[in-house]
C-alpha cells in the first residue's frame, strides 16, 4: 500500500510538470525561452487569380515550403471572378493580405484607405492585348469603335486599357468595355466575336495563339514591351495589406515577405520548366493549355519578375502619372504612402542577397 501511494504521488507530480510545460509552450508567443516555443502566425492571403502566371510566386512559395521555412502559416485563396476581389477583400478585412497590383494602393489612398505595398514581385503587368485575327486591331491606336475585354469593370486591366487608349486620343466613351474574366471565358469572348480584343495573361495568351484565334496587339508582358507602351517600368504584382494590420503584425508581415523574396530569387535562378514542375498540375496543363505551351509562355514572359522584391526606380512615378491621366486625384498622396522597401530589404539581408535599392527620391 505504501509503495502504491508513493508511485501515485510521483505520477501526479509528473503530470503537473507536464501540464505546466504544455501551458508554457502553447501560448501566443509571449512566453517560452526559445523560438520553437512560440506559436506560428497564420496569415490569410487572397490572390487575384492564383493560377495566372503573373501571380505564380504566391503559390510557388507554398509549394517550395518557403512560408513554413520562414515561420509563417499562409492560407492561400483566390478570387473567383475578375480582377477586383482580392484587394477589396483585404481592404474590408476579409483577408489579411492580397496578391494584387501595386496601382490599387494609389486607388485606395485616394479614397482615404491606408493600404500599402510590402514587396514588389514584377516590373511589368504581364498582360497582352490579344486581338482577334479579323478584328483589324494591331495597336492601341485602333481601339476606337471596338469592344475591348477586361477581367472586370474597374479592374487593373480596365485601367490599363483606358490608359493605352488615352495615349492615342481615344476616350473611354469611344470604345465598349466588356468584362470577360480570364481563361476559358476570355477565350470564348474572342471565339464568339463578342469582344474584338481581350487584355489577358499567360496561360490564356498561349491558348489563344495555339488556336489561331488572336495575336498580340500590345505587349505589356515583358519589361521592354511595358516600357515602350507605358513609358517606363510599370510595377504590377505585389503584396498589399492595410497599414494598421501591418503595424500590429510586424513579425508575420516580415515572414511572408521573407518567403516571397526567397521565391523571387529561386525564380531568377531556375528555368521555366523547373518552375512549372513545382506548380500544381492543373495550373500548367488543363483544357485550355498544354504544359509545353505553359512553359513556352513563361520562358518568354519570365523577365517580368523582379529577383529582389524591391520597387523599381521610377515605377511609382509612372503609376501616379497614369492615375492622373485617368482622373484619380493623387494631390494628397506621396509615393511613400503607397509602398515600402523596408521588408524586402530586410529579407534580402537575411539571406545575404544584394538589392537594387535606390534613394527614395529616385522613385520620383
Amino acid at each position: 500500500m505504501h509503495a502504491r501511494k508513493v508511485l501515485a504521488v510521483a505520477a501526479a507530480g509528473a503530470l503537473a510538470l507536464g501540464l505546466a510545460a504544455c501551458s508554457s509552450n502553447g501560448n501566443s508567443g509571449s512566453g517560452g525561452s526559445s523560438p520553437a516555443a512560440k506559436s506560428v502566425p497564420t496569415v490569410k492571403l487572397m490572390v487575384g487569380g492564383i493560377d495566372k502566371q503573373i501571380y505564380l510566386p504566391y503559390q510557388l512559395a507554398q509549394n517550395l515550403g518557403f512560408y513554413k521555412k520562414y515561420g509563417v502559416n499562409v492560407e492561400l485563396s483566390t478570387e473567383q471572378n475578375g480582377g477586383v476581389g482580392a484587394e477589396d477583400a483585404m481592404a474590408s478585412g476579409q483577408v489579411d493580405m492580397a496578391g494584387a497590383w501595386y496601382i490599387h494602393t494609389v486607388d485606395f489612398q485616394a479614397k482615404g484607405k491606408d493600404v500599402i505595398n510590402l514587396v514588389q514581385l514584377s516590373g511589368a503587368p504581364g498582360e497582352r492585348e490579344m486581338c482577334g485575327t479579323k478584328s483589324g486591331v494591331h495597336s492601341a491606336a485602333d481601339f476606337k469603335g471596338k469592344t475591348l475585354g477586361v477581367t472586370d469593370l474597374g479592374s487593373g486591366t480596365d485601367e490599363l486599357t483606358q490608359f493605352l487608349a488615352s495615349q492615342h486620343g481615344i476616350s473611354k466613351t469611344d470604345y465598349h468595355t466588356l468584362a470577360v474574366g480570364a481563361g476559358s471565358t476570355a477565350i470564348a469572348a474572342i471565339q464568339r466575336g463578342s469582344a474584338d480584343c481581350v487584355m489577358t495573361t499567360q496561360p490564356t495568351v498561349g491558348a489563344l495563339e495555339s488556336k489561331n484565334l488572336a495575336t498580340t496587339a500590345v505587349d505589356l508582358a515583358t519589361t521592354k514591351g511595358a516600357q515602350k507602351a507605358l513609358r517606363g517600368a510599370w510595377p504590377a504584382a505585389g503584396l498589399l495589406a492595410r497599414a494598421d494590420w501591418v503595424k500590429s503584425h510586424q513579425d508575420a508581415a516580415q515572414k511572408v515577405v521573407d518567403a516571397l523574396v526567397a521565391t523571387m530569387h529561386w525564380i531568377s535562378s531556375h528555368s521555366a520548366a523547373d518552375i512549372a514542375n513545382k506548380l500544381p498540375s492543373d495550373f500548367v496543363q488543363n483544357a485550355t493549355i498544354t504544359k509545353q505551351q505553359y512553359i513556352a509562355g513563361l520562358t518568354t514572359d519570365k523577365g517580368q519578375f523582379l529577383p529582389d522584391g524591391i520597387m523599381p526606380a521610377g515605377g511609382p512615378k509612372v503609376i501616379f502619372n497614369m492615375e492622373k491621366t485617368l482622373g484619380v486625384d493623387t494631390s494628397k498622396i506621396t509615393y511613400a504612402d503607397t509602398f515600402t522597401n523596408k521588408y524586402a530589404e530586410a529579407a534580402n539581408k537575411l539571406e545575404g542577397f544584394k538589392t537594387t535599392t535606390t534613394p527614395a527620391g529616385a522613385n520620383g
